[in-house]
Protein backbone atom coordinates (compact mmCIF):
# COMPACT_ATOMS: atom_id res chain seq x y z
CA UNK A 1 0.00 0.00 0.00
CA UNK A 2 1.08 3.45 -0.95
CA UNK A 3 2.57 5.52 1.66
CA UNK A 4 0.23 8.72 1.42
CA UNK A 5 -2.53 6.06 1.38
CA UNK A 6 -1.58 4.96 5.24
CA UNK A 7 -0.71 8.41 5.72
CA UNK A 8 -4.49 9.66 4.94
CA UNK A 9 -6.00 6.95 6.31
CA UNK A 10 -4.19 6.83 9.60
CA UNK A 11 -5.50 11.06 9.91
CA UNK A 12 -9.13 9.74 8.94
CA UNK A 13 -9.36 7.52 11.75
CA UNK A 14 -7.50 9.31 14.15
CA UNK A 15 -10.10 12.10 13.34
CA UNK A 16 -13.00 10.12 13.34
CA UNK A 17 -11.93 9.01 16.87
CA UNK A 18 -11.60 12.32 18.57
CA UNK A 19 -14.50 13.38 16.77
CA UNK A 20 -16.55 9.99 18.73
CA UNK A 21 -14.52 10.87 21.32
CA UNK A 22 -15.83 14.26 21.62
CA UNK A 23 -19.56 13.48 21.13
CA UNK A 24 -19.57 11.39 24.21
CA UNK A 25 -18.27 13.89 26.21
CA UNK A 26 -20.15 16.55 24.99
CA UNK A 27 -23.46 14.24 25.51
CA UNK A 28 -22.35 13.05 29.11
CA UNK A 29 -21.79 16.78 30.35
CA UNK A 30 -24.86 18.19 28.13
CA UNK A 31 -26.95 16.02 30.77
CA UNK A 32 -25.26 16.71 33.81
CA UNK A 33 -25.87 20.59 32.75
CA UNK A 34 -29.54 19.60 32.14
CA UNK A 35 -29.51 17.79 35.82
CA UNK A 36 -27.91 20.59 37.38
CA UNK A 37 -30.50 22.79 35.87
CA UNK A 38 -33.51 21.20 37.34
CA UNK A 39 -34.51 20.09 33.75
CA UNK A 40 -34.03 16.35 34.57
CA UNK A 41 -34.19 14.43 37.20
CA UNK A 42 -31.48 13.58 39.34
CA UNK A 43 -30.51 9.92 40.95
CA UNK A 44 -30.85 10.76 44.14
CA UNK A 45 -31.99 13.42 46.43
CA UNK A 46 -30.47 14.25 50.18
CA UNK A 47 -32.83 16.61 51.33
CA UNK A 48 -32.97 18.03 54.44
CA UNK A 49 -29.17 17.98 55.80
CA UNK A 50 -26.72 20.43 57.56
CA UNK A 51 -24.30 20.63 54.50
CA UNK A 52 -20.75 21.31 56.01
CA UNK A 53 -19.38 23.83 53.25
CA UNK A 54 -15.56 23.63 53.72
CA UNK A 55 -14.72 26.19 51.07
CA UNK A 56 -17.19 28.86 52.74
CA UNK A 57 -16.50 27.82 56.84
CA UNK A 58 -20.54 27.38 56.80
CA UNK A 59 -22.94 25.03 58.34
CA UNK A 60 -26.51 25.21 56.85
CA UNK A 61 -29.69 23.37 56.08
CA UNK A 62 -30.15 22.37 51.76
CA UNK A 63 -30.87 19.55 49.88
CA UNK A 64 -27.98 17.93 47.41
CA UNK A 65 -28.52 16.53 43.85
CA UNK A 66 -26.83 13.36 42.87
CA UNK A 67 -26.17 12.54 39.08
CA UNK A 68 -24.50 8.76 38.96
CA UNK A 69 -21.28 9.70 40.27
CA UNK A 70 -21.24 12.97 40.90
CA UNK A 71 -22.88 16.33 42.55
CA UNK A 72 -24.67 18.38 40.77
CA UNK A 73 -26.61 20.98 42.40
CA UNK A 74 -27.41 22.03 45.64
CA UNK A 75 -30.60 24.02 47.10
CA UNK A 76 -34.29 23.74 46.76
CA UNK A 77 -36.51 22.61 43.25
CA UNK A 78 -34.60 19.22 42.44
CA UNK A 79 -36.39 16.39 41.81
CA UNK A 80 -35.08 12.81 41.63
CA UNK A 81 -36.10 8.94 41.51
CA UNK A 82 -34.69 8.70 44.80
CA UNK A 83 -34.87 10.81 47.98
CA UNK A 84 -33.28 10.14 51.01
CA UNK A 85 -34.62 12.49 53.89
CA UNK A 86 -31.67 13.02 56.22
CA UNK A 87 -33.32 15.87 58.48
CA UNK A 88 -30.95 16.90 61.97
CA UNK A 89 -28.54 14.81 60.59
CA UNK A 90 -25.01 16.14 59.54
CA UNK A 91 -23.32 15.71 55.76
CA UNK A 92 -19.90 16.12 55.52
CA UNK A 93 -17.24 15.28 52.16
CA UNK A 94 -16.07 11.81 52.89
CA UNK A 95 -13.43 11.22 54.83
CA UNK A 96 -9.58 11.07 53.47
CA UNK A 97 -6.43 9.22 55.06
CA UNK A 98 -3.53 11.04 53.63
CA UNK A 99 -0.59 8.78 54.27
CA UNK A 100 -0.82 5.48 55.44
CA UNK A 101 1.12 1.84 54.67
CA UNK A 102 -2.12 -0.40 54.64
CA UNK A 103 -0.24 -3.45 55.40
CA UNK A 104 -0.13 -2.08 59.29
CA UNK A 105 -3.71 -3.12 59.17
CA UNK A 106 -2.73 -6.52 58.76
CA UNK A 107 -5.42 -7.40 56.27
CA UNK A 108 -6.46 -7.72 52.81
CA UNK A 109 -7.31 -4.58 51.32
CA UNK A 110 -10.88 -5.47 50.92
CA UNK A 111 -10.98 -6.33 54.54
CA UNK A 112 -9.36 -3.04 55.46
CA UNK A 113 -12.21 -1.04 52.81
CA UNK A 114 -15.02 -3.87 54.99
CA UNK A 115 -13.89 -1.97 58.34
CA UNK A 116 -12.82 1.89 57.67
CA UNK A 117 -15.66 2.51 54.72
CA UNK A 118 -18.36 2.54 57.63
CA UNK A 119 -16.06 4.78 59.60
CA UNK A 120 -16.54 7.52 56.70
CA UNK A 121 -13.75 7.16 55.26
CA UNK A 122 -13.87 7.02 50.72
CA UNK A 123 -10.23 7.71 49.99
CA UNK A 124 -6.87 6.17 51.55
CA UNK A 125 -3.67 7.61 50.09
CA UNK A 126 -1.28 4.46 50.45
CA UNK A 127 2.32 3.74 50.16
CA UNK A 128 2.96 0.36 49.49
CA UNK A 129 6.72 0.42 50.78
CA UNK A 130 6.44 -2.85 53.01
CA UNK A 131 5.09 -5.22 50.75
CA UNK A 132 7.43 -3.43 48.04
CA UNK A 133 10.25 -4.02 50.54
CA UNK A 134 9.46 -7.49 50.43
CA UNK A 135 8.47 -8.50 47.01
CA UNK A 136 9.32 -5.55 44.70
CA UNK A 137 7.56 -4.35 41.64
CA UNK A 138 5.18 -7.44 42.37
CA UNK A 139 4.54 -6.38 45.64
CA UNK A 140 3.21 -3.00 44.42
CA UNK A 141 0.81 -4.83 41.44
CA UNK A 142 -0.32 -6.80 44.03
CA UNK A 143 -1.67 -3.61 45.96
CA UNK A 144 -2.94 -2.31 42.60
CA UNK A 145 -5.20 -5.31 41.59
CA UNK A 146 -6.24 -6.21 45.05
CA UNK A 147 -7.07 -2.11 45.15
CA UNK A 148 -9.98 -2.48 42.32
CA UNK A 149 -14.03 -3.16 42.88
CA UNK A 150 -13.67 -1.52 46.57
CA UNK A 151 -15.91 0.43 47.90
CA UNK A 152 -13.03 2.55 48.70
CA UNK A 153 -10.78 5.19 46.54
CA UNK A 154 -7.08 3.91 47.07
CA UNK A 155 -4.61 5.96 45.56
CA UNK A 156 -0.76 5.58 45.75
CA UNK A 157 2.56 6.87 46.43
CA UNK A 158 5.06 4.84 44.89
CA UNK A 159 7.25 4.01 47.77
CA UNK A 160 10.90 6.20 46.93
CA UNK A 161 13.41 4.18 49.11
CA UNK A 162 13.16 0.19 48.93
CA UNK A 163 15.38 -0.48 50.28
CA UNK A 164 15.47 2.46 52.94
CA UNK A 165 18.77 2.37 53.30
CA UNK A 166 22.01 0.57 52.62
CA UNK A 167 21.81 -0.56 56.21
CA UNK A 168 19.77 -3.32 56.30
CA UNK A 169 18.82 -6.17 53.55
CA UNK A 170 15.27 -6.11 51.76
CA UNK A 171 13.66 -8.28 49.30
CA UNK A 172 13.40 -5.97 46.18
CA UNK A 173 15.94 -2.86 44.72
CA UNK A 174 13.60 -0.70 43.21
CA UNK A 175 15.62 1.67 40.47
CA UNK A 176 13.88 5.32 39.07
CA UNK A 177 14.15 2.45 35.68
CA UNK A 178 11.69 0.18 38.04
CA UNK A 179 9.20 3.22 39.13
CA UNK A 180 9.20 5.71 35.98
CA UNK A 181 6.49 3.80 34.06
CA UNK A 182 4.07 3.58 36.75
CA UNK A 183 3.78 7.03 37.06
CA UNK A 184 1.71 6.74 34.67
CA UNK A 185 -0.62 4.69 35.94
CA UNK A 186 -4.18 5.94 36.57
CA UNK A 187 -4.13 6.24 40.59
CA UNK A 188 -0.77 6.94 41.11
CA UNK A 189 0.00 10.40 42.64
CA UNK A 190 3.62 10.98 43.06
CA UNK A 191 6.54 9.81 45.24
CA UNK A 192 5.97 8.41 48.37
CA UNK A 193 7.91 9.76 51.69
CA UNK A 194 11.59 10.48 51.03
CA UNK A 195 13.09 8.83 54.15
CA UNK A 196 16.75 9.04 52.70
CA UNK A 197 16.90 12.27 53.90
CA UNK A 198 20.60 11.79 54.01
CA UNK A 199 20.66 10.55 50.50
CA UNK A 200 18.81 14.02 49.47
CA UNK A 201 21.49 16.35 51.36
CA UNK A 202 24.33 13.83 50.22
CA UNK A 203 23.02 14.32 46.51
CA UNK A 204 23.10 10.60 46.17
CA UNK A 205 22.40 10.47 41.99
CA UNK A 206 19.80 7.67 42.50
CA UNK A 207 18.39 9.41 44.76
CA UNK A 208 17.88 12.67 42.83
CA UNK A 209 16.59 10.89 39.51
CA UNK A 210 13.60 9.70 41.48
CA UNK A 211 12.68 13.18 42.73
CA UNK A 212 13.55 14.65 39.44
CA UNK A 213 11.22 12.23 37.31
CA UNK A 214 8.46 12.83 39.99
CA UNK A 215 8.59 16.69 40.11
CA UNK A 216 5.09 16.85 38.24
CA UNK A 217 3.63 15.06 40.80
CA UNK A 218 3.83 15.08 44.50
CA UNK A 219 6.54 14.06 46.65
CA UNK A 220 5.63 13.52 49.99
CA UNK A 221 8.88 13.58 52.72
CA UNK A 222 9.90 12.20 56.37
CA UNK A 223 12.83 13.92 57.50
CA UNK A 224 11.97 13.93 61.58
CA UNK A 225 14.29 16.41 63.39
CA UNK A 226 15.39 17.67 60.17
CA UNK A 227 16.13 21.68 60.57
CA UNK A 228 17.81 24.62 59.42
CA UNK A 229 19.80 24.55 56.27
CA UNK A 230 19.50 21.00 56.10
CA UNK A 231 15.76 21.65 55.90
CA UNK A 232 15.45 24.09 53.72
CA UNK A 233 17.97 22.03 51.18
CA UNK A 234 15.62 19.07 51.68
CA UNK A 235 12.47 21.64 50.76
CA UNK A 236 14.19 22.79 47.90
CA UNK A 237 14.20 19.53 46.25
CA UNK A 238 10.45 20.20 45.75
CA UNK A 239 9.79 17.69 49.08
CA UNK A 240 6.58 19.25 50.26
CA UNK A 241 5.09 17.15 52.85
CA UNK A 242 5.84 15.75 56.34
CA UNK A 243 3.84 13.16 58.35
CA UNK A 244 7.25 12.90 61.33
CA UNK A 245 6.48 15.99 63.09
CA UNK A 246 6.30 15.09 66.41
CA UNK A 247 6.30 18.85 68.43
CA UNK A 248 4.79 22.24 67.87
CA UNK A 249 8.44 23.92 67.18
CA UNK A 250 9.19 21.22 64.52
CA UNK A 251 6.20 21.55 62.61
CA UNK A 252 5.95 25.22 63.11
CA UNK A 253 9.60 25.86 61.13
CA UNK A 254 8.11 22.73 58.53
CA UNK A 255 5.06 24.98 57.94
CA UNK A 256 7.23 28.58 57.45
CA UNK A 257 9.29 26.62 54.68
CA UNK A 258 5.90 25.82 52.83
CA UNK A 259 6.20 22.08 53.52
CA UNK A 260 2.29 20.54 54.62
CA UNK A 261 2.01 18.94 57.99
CA UNK A 262 0.05 15.60 57.98
CA UNK A 263 -0.63 15.38 61.64
CA UNK A 264 -0.77 11.96 62.32
CA UNK A 265 -2.14 9.69 64.79
CA UNK A 266 -1.48 6.13 64.27
CA UNK A 267 -1.43 2.76 66.76
CA UNK A 268 2.74 3.53 67.48
CA UNK A 269 3.37 6.82 66.42
CA UNK A 270 0.21 9.32 68.39
CA UNK A 271 0.79 12.83 67.51
CA UNK A 272 -2.41 14.64 67.08
CA UNK A 273 -2.75 15.95 70.63
CA UNK A 274 1.14 17.10 70.49
CA UNK A 275 0.51 18.95 67.53
CA UNK A 276 -3.36 20.47 67.59
CA UNK A 277 -1.85 23.52 68.99
CA UNK A 278 -0.24 24.73 65.95
CA UNK A 279 -3.52 24.64 64.27
CA UNK A 280 -5.02 28.62 63.82
CA UNK A 281 -7.02 30.27 61.15
CA UNK A 282 -3.64 31.45 58.84
CA UNK A 283 -2.39 28.21 58.84
CA UNK A 284 -4.81 25.23 59.23
CA UNK A 285 -5.41 25.49 55.55
CA UNK A 286 -1.88 23.52 54.87
CA UNK A 287 -2.43 20.71 57.69
CA UNK A 288 -4.06 17.51 57.00
CA UNK A 289 -4.75 14.20 59.23
CA UNK A 290 -2.85 10.54 58.19
CA UNK A 291 -2.71 7.55 60.33
CA UNK A 292 0.21 5.92 58.67
CA UNK A 293 -0.19 2.93 60.18
CA UNK A 294 -3.44 1.89 62.11
CA UNK A 295 -3.39 -1.69 63.89
CA UNK A 296 -6.10 -3.81 63.70
CA UNK A 297 -6.83 -3.27 67.53
CA UNK A 298 -7.02 0.23 67.40
CA UNK A 299 -9.08 0.58 64.13
CA UNK A 300 -12.33 -1.82 65.53
CA UNK A 301 -11.97 0.14 68.94
CA UNK A 302 -11.11 3.62 68.15
CA UNK A 303 -11.89 3.99 64.63
CA UNK A 304 -9.85 5.51 61.52
CA UNK A 305 -10.02 9.00 60.40
CA UNK A 306 -13.27 9.69 62.06
CA UNK A 307 -12.06 9.13 65.44
CA UNK A 308 -8.89 11.72 64.65
CA UNK A 309 -11.58 14.52 63.84
CA UNK A 310 -13.53 13.23 66.62
CA UNK A 311 -10.32 13.72 69.09
CA UNK A 312 -9.31 17.23 67.35
CA UNK A 313 -12.86 18.52 68.15
CA UNK A 314 -12.68 17.50 71.46
CA UNK A 315 -9.62 19.12 71.73
CA UNK A 316 -10.47 23.25 70.97
CA UNK A 317 -10.39 22.61 66.65
CA UNK A 318 -13.51 24.43 64.95
CA UNK A 319 -15.48 21.20 63.76
CA UNK A 320 -15.67 23.07 59.97
CA UNK A 321 -11.68 23.30 60.22
CA UNK A 322 -11.76 19.48 61.51
CA UNK A 323 -13.41 18.36 58.33
CA UNK A 324 -11.87 20.44 56.35
CA UNK A 325 -8.38 18.91 57.10
CA UNK A 326 -9.76 15.91 56.72
CA UNK A 327 -10.71 16.42 53.43
CA UNK A 328 -10.61 19.05 51.11
CA UNK A 329 -6.85 20.17 52.70
CA UNK A 330 -6.10 16.55 51.58
CA UNK A 331 -7.87 16.51 48.31
CA UNK A 332 -5.40 19.81 46.76
CA UNK A 333 -2.62 18.93 48.23
CA UNK A 334 -2.28 15.47 45.97
CA UNK A 335 -4.05 17.27 42.81
CA UNK A 336 -7.49 15.36 43.49
CA UNK A 337 -9.89 18.22 41.89
CA UNK A 338 -13.42 17.05 42.21
CA UNK A 339 -12.69 14.98 45.96
CA UNK A 340 -13.19 16.63 49.14
CA UNK A 341 -15.78 19.09 49.03
CA UNK A 342 -19.65 19.30 48.81
CA UNK A 343 -19.94 21.15 45.69
CA UNK A 344 -21.39 20.87 41.89
CA UNK A 345 -18.97 18.90 39.63
CA UNK A 346 -17.07 17.14 42.93
CA UNK A 347 -17.63 13.03 43.35
CA UNK A 348 -20.52 11.83 45.71
CA UNK A 349 -18.40 10.80 48.53
CA UNK A 350 -20.25 11.62 51.24
CA UNK A 351 -20.91 10.84 55.26
CA UNK A 352 -24.34 11.69 57.08
CA UNK A 353 -23.60 11.61 61.04
CA UNK A 354 -25.21 12.81 64.00
CA UNK A 355 -23.56 15.59 65.41
CA UNK A 356 -20.01 16.43 66.62
CA UNK A 357 -19.89 15.45 69.73
CA UNK A 358 -20.88 11.22 69.59
CA UNK A 359 -20.05 11.42 66.07
CA UNK A 360 -21.82 8.43 64.92
CA UNK A 361 -21.55 7.63 61.14
CA UNK A 362 -25.22 6.78 59.84
CA UNK A 363 -24.46 6.69 56.00
CA UNK A 364 -21.83 6.86 53.52
CA UNK A 365 -22.08 7.26 49.83
CA UNK A 366 -19.01 6.27 47.83
CA UNK A 367 -19.29 7.56 44.04
CA UNK A 368 -22.95 8.69 44.67
CA UNK A 369 -23.89 4.78 45.99
CA UNK A 370 -24.96 4.34 49.44
CA UNK A 371 -22.28 1.66 50.31
CA UNK A 372 -22.66 1.83 54.68
CA UNK A 373 -25.46 2.05 56.72
CA UNK A 374 -25.01 2.16 60.59
CA UNK A 375 -21.47 0.90 60.78
CA UNK A 376 -22.17 -2.22 58.04
CA UNK A 377 -21.02 -2.29 54.78
CA UNK A 378 -23.62 -2.72 51.99
CA UNK A 379 -23.02 -5.72 49.44
CA UNK A 380 -20.54 -4.96 46.97
CA UNK A 381 -20.96 -5.68 43.25
CA UNK A 382 -18.54 -6.83 41.65
CA UNK A 383 -16.65 -8.54 44.26
CA UNK A 384 -12.95 -7.67 44.87
CA UNK A 385 -10.14 -9.49 43.37
CA UNK A 386 -8.54 -12.27 44.65
CA UNK A 387 -4.93 -12.03 43.84
CA UNK A 388 -2.23 -14.69 44.19
CA UNK A 389 1.16 -13.09 45.66
CA UNK A 390 4.26 -15.64 46.37
CA UNK A 391 5.61 -16.67 49.42
CA UNK A 392 8.24 -14.71 50.92
CA UNK A 393 10.25 -16.40 53.61
CA UNK A 394 13.47 -17.58 52.55
CA UNK A 395 15.84 -18.15 55.70
CA UNK A 396 19.00 -20.28 56.14
CA UNK A 397 19.06 -23.30 58.77
CA UNK A 398 18.98 -21.26 62.32
CA UNK A 399 21.52 -22.87 64.78
CA UNK A 400 21.63 -22.00 68.96
CA UNK A 401 25.34 -20.35 68.14
CA UNK A 402 23.31 -17.98 65.69
CA UNK A 403 21.71 -15.96 68.77
CA UNK A 404 25.47 -15.86 70.68
CA UNK A 405 27.33 -12.81 71.89
CA UNK A 406 30.67 -13.32 72.29
CA UNK A 407 32.51 -11.16 75.05
CA UNK A 408 34.67 -8.49 73.33
CA UNK A 409 34.21 -5.30 75.43
CA UNK A 410 33.01 -4.46 78.86
CA UNK A 411 30.37 -1.83 78.06
CA UNK A 412 27.89 -2.23 75.41
CA UNK A 413 25.20 0.01 73.29
CA UNK A 414 22.08 -0.82 73.97
CA UNK A 415 18.86 0.15 72.39
CA UNK A 416 16.36 2.24 74.66
CA UNK A 417 12.80 1.97 73.60
CA UNK A 418 10.61 5.31 73.70
CA UNK A 419 7.24 4.80 74.22
CA UNK A 420 4.82 5.99 71.67
CA UNK A 421 7.45 6.83 69.35
CA UNK A 422 9.88 4.76 66.78
CA UNK A 423 12.50 7.26 67.73
CA UNK A 424 14.75 5.00 70.09
CA UNK A 425 17.75 6.23 71.97
CA UNK A 426 21.46 4.80 73.01
CA UNK A 427 22.09 3.83 76.10
CA UNK A 428 25.50 2.78 77.83
CA UNK A 429 25.37 -0.54 79.82
CA UNK A 430 27.26 -3.46 81.37
CA UNK A 431 26.20 -6.52 79.92
CA UNK A 432 25.27 -9.74 81.95
CA UNK A 433 28.05 -12.25 81.12
CA UNK A 434 27.97 -16.05 81.72
CA UNK A 435 31.03 -17.98 80.21
CA UNK A 436 32.23 -15.64 78.04
CA UNK A 437 28.76 -14.77 76.17
CA UNK A 438 27.11 -11.96 76.82
CA UNK A 439 22.61 -13.03 77.91
CA UNK A 440 19.86 -11.69 78.43
CA UNK A 441 19.37 -9.79 81.83
CA UNK A 442 15.56 -9.84 82.66
CA UNK A 443 16.15 -8.18 86.01
CA UNK A 444 17.85 -5.22 84.46
CA UNK A 445 15.42 -6.09 81.18
CA UNK A 446 18.06 -5.81 79.21
CA UNK A 447 17.25 -8.49 76.49
CA UNK A 448 19.24 -9.64 73.51
CA UNK A 449 17.50 -8.74 70.22
CA UNK A 450 18.40 -10.30 66.84
CA UNK A 451 17.43 -9.90 62.95
CA UNK A 452 17.55 -12.76 61.08
CA UNK A 453 17.86 -11.88 57.35
CA UNK A 454 14.77 -13.57 55.54
CA UNK A 455 14.55 -12.81 52.01
CA UNK A 456 17.89 -14.22 50.24
CA UNK A 457 18.59 -17.23 52.93
CA UNK A 458 21.80 -15.33 52.97
CA UNK A 459 24.03 -16.10 57.13
CA UNK A 460 23.53 -12.51 57.81
CA UNK A 461 21.77 -12.48 61.29
CA UNK A 462 22.70 -9.61 63.83
CA UNK A 463 22.53 -9.48 67.55
CA UNK A 464 22.24 -7.03 69.58
CA UNK A 465 20.96 -5.34 73.12
CA UNK A 466 17.50 -3.51 73.81
CA UNK A 467 16.06 -2.02 77.01
CA UNK A 468 12.09 -1.27 77.75
CA UNK A 469 10.52 -4.24 76.43
CA UNK A 470 9.77 -5.83 79.77
CA UNK A 471 9.68 -9.44 78.66
CA UNK A 472 10.90 -11.87 82.16
CA UNK A 473 10.57 -15.37 80.32
CA UNK A 474 10.73 -16.61 77.07
CA UNK A 475 10.98 -15.16 73.36
CA UNK A 476 8.94 -13.01 70.86
CA UNK A 477 9.16 -11.92 67.20
CA UNK A 478 8.01 -10.95 64.14
CA UNK A 479 8.13 -10.94 60.43
CA UNK A 480 6.68 -7.54 60.48
CA UNK A 481 10.16 -5.17 60.86
CA UNK A 482 10.21 -2.03 59.29
CA UNK A 483 11.76 -1.40 56.96
CA UNK A 484 13.25 -4.32 55.38
CA UNK A 485 10.88 -6.80 57.22
CA UNK A 486 13.46 -9.45 57.52
CA UNK A 487 12.46 -11.35 60.92
CA UNK A 488 12.96 -9.65 64.42
CA UNK A 489 13.15 -11.52 67.67
CA UNK A 490 13.84 -10.37 71.04
CA UNK A 491 14.12 -13.05 73.89
CA UNK A 492 15.70 -13.84 77.36
CA UNK A 493 17.44 -16.90 76.26
CA UNK A 494 18.42 -17.95 72.47
CA UNK A 495 16.80 -21.52 72.88
CA UNK A 496 13.56 -19.89 72.89
CA UNK A 497 14.83 -16.93 69.93
CA UNK A 498 15.78 -20.17 67.95
CA UNK A 499 12.20 -21.60 68.31
CA UNK A 500 10.47 -18.28 67.53
CA UNK A 501 12.66 -17.81 64.33
CA UNK A 502 11.98 -21.40 63.33
CA UNK A 503 8.26 -21.06 63.88
CA UNK A 504 7.85 -17.63 61.75
CA UNK A 505 9.45 -19.81 59.04
CA UNK A 506 6.97 -22.44 58.73
CA UNK A 507 4.23 -19.92 59.12
CA UNK A 508 5.50 -18.23 56.00
CA UNK A 509 5.20 -15.17 58.02
CA UNK A 510 3.51 -13.84 61.28
CA UNK A 511 3.98 -13.39 64.89
CA UNK A 512 4.87 -16.22 68.08
CA UNK A 513 5.82 -16.00 71.29
CA UNK A 514 7.89 -18.86 72.79
CA UNK A 515 8.38 -20.52 75.95
CA UNK A 516 10.30 -23.29 77.64
CA UNK A 517 10.67 -23.97 73.41
CA UNK A 518 7.27 -24.47 73.00
CA UNK A 519 5.05 -21.93 71.31
CA UNK A 520 2.27 -20.51 72.75
CA UNK A 521 0.90 -18.36 70.83
CA UNK A 522 1.10 -16.89 67.42
CA UNK A 523 -0.86 -15.58 64.45
CA UNK A 524 0.19 -16.39 60.65
CA UNK A 525 1.15 -13.60 57.90
CA UNK A 526 0.66 -15.27 55.00
CA UNK A 527 0.63 -12.73 52.71
CA UNK A 528 4.65 -11.32 52.39
CA UNK A 529 4.84 -11.89 56.18
CA UNK A 530 2.85 -8.61 56.19
CA UNK A 531 -0.85 -9.28 56.36
CA UNK A 532 -3.62 -12.06 56.73
CA UNK A 533 -5.82 -13.84 54.72
CA UNK A 534 -8.25 -13.49 57.64
CA UNK A 535 -10.83 -10.94 58.28
CA UNK A 536 -9.90 -8.45 60.57
CA UNK A 537 -11.89 -9.42 63.82
CA UNK A 538 -10.37 -12.54 63.92
CA UNK A 539 -7.27 -10.81 63.59
CA UNK A 540 -7.53 -8.40 65.99
CA UNK A 541 -8.63 -11.39 68.29
CA UNK A 542 -5.62 -13.24 67.47
CA UNK A 543 -3.53 -10.30 68.32
CA UNK A 544 -5.32 -9.65 71.93
CA UNK A 545 -4.48 -12.88 72.75
CA UNK A 546 -0.51 -13.08 71.75
CA UNK A 547 -0.55 -9.12 73.41
CA UNK A 548 -2.09 -11.09 76.62
CA UNK A 549 0.63 -13.58 76.74
CA UNK A 550 3.14 -11.30 76.11
CA UNK A 551 1.97 -8.86 78.96
CA UNK A 552 1.57 -12.50 81.52
CA UNK A 553 5.48 -12.83 80.56
CA UNK A 554 6.27 -9.44 81.93
CA UNK A 555 6.01 -7.20 78.41
CA UNK A 556 5.35 -3.63 79.50
CA UNK A 557 5.01 -1.82 76.42
CA UNK A 558 1.38 -1.57 75.15
CA UNK A 559 2.10 -2.88 71.70
CA UNK A 560 4.90 -5.03 71.99
CA UNK A 561 5.23 -6.29 68.14
CA UNK A 562 4.38 -3.28 66.84
CA UNK A 563 7.52 -1.35 69.01
CA UNK A 564 9.53 -4.40 68.15
CA UNK A 565 8.76 -3.68 64.25
CA UNK A 566 10.73 0.33 64.52
CA UNK A 567 14.01 -0.89 66.28
CA UNK A 568 14.69 -2.13 62.80
CA UNK A 569 13.62 1.24 61.02
CA UNK A 570 17.19 2.49 60.48
CA UNK A 571 16.50 6.10 59.03
CA UNK A 572 14.21 6.71 62.37
CA UNK A 573 16.87 8.05 65.25
CA UNK A 574 18.73 7.20 66.68
CA UNK A 575 19.96 3.63 67.73
CA UNK A 576 18.61 0.37 65.32
CA UNK A 577 19.07 -2.80 64.55
CA UNK A 578 19.25 -4.32 61.23
CA UNK A 579 20.73 -7.89 60.15
CA UNK A 580 24.25 -6.53 58.81
CA UNK A 581 24.38 -5.27 62.84
CA UNK A 582 23.12 -1.91 65.17
CA UNK A 583 23.07 0.95 63.36
CA UNK A 584 23.78 4.79 64.01
CA UNK A 585 21.18 6.63 62.21
CA UNK A 586 22.50 10.28 62.66
CA UNK A 587 25.99 9.30 61.07
CA UNK A 588 24.31 6.56 58.94
CA UNK A 589 26.85 3.79 59.80
CA UNK A 590 26.99 0.35 61.26
CA UNK A 591 29.05 0.69 65.04
CA UNK A 592 30.14 -2.10 67.12
CA UNK A 593 27.84 -3.56 69.93
CA UNK A 594 30.98 -3.36 72.58
CA UNK A 595 32.62 0.14 73.10
CA UNK A 596 35.70 -1.23 74.19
Amino acid sequence: MPKELLLFLYRNTLYAIRNTRKGVINMSLAEIIKVARGEEKADLLLKNGKIINVFSGEIYTTDVAIYKDMIVGLGEGYYADKEIDISNCYLSPGFMDGHIHLESSMVKISEFARTVVPMGTTSVIIDPHEIANVLGLEGIRYMLESSKYNPLNIFMMLPSCVPASSLGTSGANLSVNDLFPLLDEKWVLGLGEMMNYPGVLNRIPEVLDKIVVSSKKCIDGHAPNLSGKDLCAYVSAQIRSDHECTTVGEAKEKLRLGMYIMLREGSVTRNLIDLLPIINLDNSRRCFFCCDDRHPKDLIEEGHINYIIKTAIKKGIDPVTAIRMATLNTAEYFRLRNLGAIAPGYIANLVVFDNFKDFNILKVFNNGKLVAENGELSEISPKPLEVSIRGSINIKWLYPEDFKIPVRGNKCRVIKITPGQIITEETIEVPKIEEDFVVSDAKRDVLKIAVVERHHASEKVSVGLVKGIGLKKGALGSSVAHDSHNIIIVGTNDKDMLNVGAAIAKMGGGLAISVNEKIVDSLPLPIAGLMSDRPLLEVKESLDSIYRTAKNLGVKVDNPFMSIAFLSLEVAPHLKITNKGLVDVNNSKIVDLFLD
